[in-house]
């Protein structure tokens, strides 16, 4: 028997006239692209919000159209009958403040790339600094417009970890549950500085300008390294070798002889960043960037931050993540431990590292299943 298509997945625009950012700076006209999965039960108690990593959207599951090469990030765990049951929960996720994929028709985000009511033009670096708590913020004047008091769960991936943390932190009488994926509880200096790494091809991109680059040469070679450098950090050894191996660029082309003779990794990695480029914008990598290495749940101390979490939560990371590696999730249980915080710790296995809190989160499955029966 066929199975019966899901309709299609609807993106909505949810519209601040006035926000006020953490550092104080006032902003109008604030935009962010939302889409919901499931339906919200009358009293309004059933919804999940998923926040998503640093280079990704609000698409968490579904298709926009049935034509679509794939579906939303995690779509092997949010669904009718799936781990996230979408036939129990109404499911909702959106765009960041200063979403790297400005070029997506599907995005919709306020940020650098943005006009400024103000003068006319885009805002560029003159855009306030924002944070990962910005990011929740304008997530909860979404929700709390919806009628939703309550979330069920709190959930995402790497950068959606760091929101979800801040999230339990932040609003704890609102979330029941939280499940941060791939993250920490605070950035360390190691991931700061690396952090600054995949941020310096854009600045050395003469074509960036200082900022000043609407209307003119967009620094893509620069921005497409910069992504070139994440998909790098985001892998792992297992998948580059079992991918790439040492196969040149091009076949019979020895890269011992000539500098710019290449191995296939190379070539194709900085293929894919350049692609990628075309959708994204610079200025809000580097905004993105700042906003993460920035933050630390509830934004003072990390024994402060747990100590004001109330809602149990499921930690589920993996063990060669490049990333968010074991010592930094030694130290987010620690201090979840210290803090007499109700934590479960679940890890998943691939050859993926970091990606693997995307691509295989279906081994935690019986996992999520078990935590939102509790």
């Amino acid at each position: 028997m066929a199975q019966a298509q899901e309709p299609a997945v609807e993106k909505k625009v949810f519209e601040l006239a006035r926000f006020v950012t953490q550092g104080g700076r006032r902003l109008r006209n604030v935009r962010v692209g939302w889409e919901s999965y499931g339906r919200l039960d009358a009293d309004k108690s059933n919804a999940v919000l998923i926040c998503h990593y640093f280079s990704g959207t609000s698409h968490a599951a579904g298709r926009y159209a049935p034509g679509d090469a794939e579906p939303g990030y995690w779509d092997a765990i949010i669904g009718p009958g799936k781990a996230i049951d979408t036939d129990r929960y109404f499911v909702l996720s959106c765009d960041t403040l200063v979403n790297l994929n400005t070029g997506d028709p599907n995005t919709v985000t306020t940020g650098p790339a943005s006009i400024d009511p103000e003068t006319g033009r885009p805002y560029g670096l003159r855009f306030p600094v924002v944070t990962i708590r910005d990011f929740v913020e304008v997530q909860k004047a979404l929700v709390e417009s919806l009628g939703i008091e309550r979330l069920a769960l709190v959930a995402g991936p790497s950068m959606g970890s760091l929101q979800t943390f801040e999230w339990a932190a932040s609003h704890p009488e609102m979330v029941a549950r939280a499940m941060p994926v791939i993250g920490a509880a605070e950035q360390d200096a190691m991931l700061i500085a690396w952090l600054d790494a995949w941020a310096a091809p854009i600045l050395i991109d003469p074509n960036w300008n200082g900022g000043d680059y609407y209307g003119k040469a967009a620094p893509l070679a620069g921005l497409g390294k910069a992504l070139t450098l994440v998909t790098l950090q985001a892998n792992q050894a297992g998948w580059a070798n079992a991918t790439f191996g040492r196969r040149p660029a091009e076949a019979g082309v020895d890269p011992a002889g000539a500098l710019d003779a290449r191995f296939q990794i190379q070539s194709m990695l900085d293929k894919a960043g350049l692609e990628r480029a075309q959708r994204a914008d610079a200025n809000h990598f580097l905004y993105l960037v700042k906003a993460n290495q920035l933050f630390t749940t509830g934004g003072s101390s990390l024994a402060d931050g747990m100590a004001r979490i109330r809602a149990p939560m499921l930690y589920i990371t993996q063990p060669q993540d490049l990333v968010f590696p074991p010592h930094m999730v030694a130290r987010t249980l620690k201090a979840a431990r210290d803090a007499g915080r109700d934590i479960t710790h679940f890890t998943i296995e691939g050859a993926r590292g970091h990606l693997d809190g995307v691509m295989s989160m279906q081994q935690a499955e019986g996992a999520i299943r078990a935590f939102l029966a509790k």
